[in-house]
């Protein structure tokens, strides 16, 4: 029997799941407009739509436990984490100019 109605987190991460894109652009919101700690719960957070921390952490190659560390508000990812938490998400990092206006 199907429920009735999801919870506000159930429904997100359904819609992430089915789109991947809006994963990618909801995380580069992030990065535009929050900081490391709003980083960390995003990804933890996104980590529900692509198979959970446990998940996650097998195909990154990171210890289960490290990675709840990691994804907290007081983690603090290396380069080489983040990279394999993203690839494990189908993501990756990426470097964008940013366009100003020129006087």
């Amino acid at each position: 029997m199907a429920k009735a109605h999801r919870t506000h987190d159930e429904a997100t991460v359904e819609m992430f799941r089915r789109d991947p894109d809006l994963a990618a652009e909801y995380l580069n919101s992030v990065l535009v407009d929050g900081d490391e700690t709003d980083l960390m719960l995003a990804l933890r957070s996104l980590s529900k739509a692509f198979g959970g921390v446990q998940e996650i952490a097998r195909q990154a190659e990171v210890n289960a436990h490290t990675l709840y560390r990691t994804l907290s508000e007081q983690g603090n990812p290396e380069l080489k984490t983040l990279s394999a938490i993203l690839k494990a998400m189908g993501m990756r990092l990426a470097v964008q100019p940013i366009h100003r206006a020129h006087a």
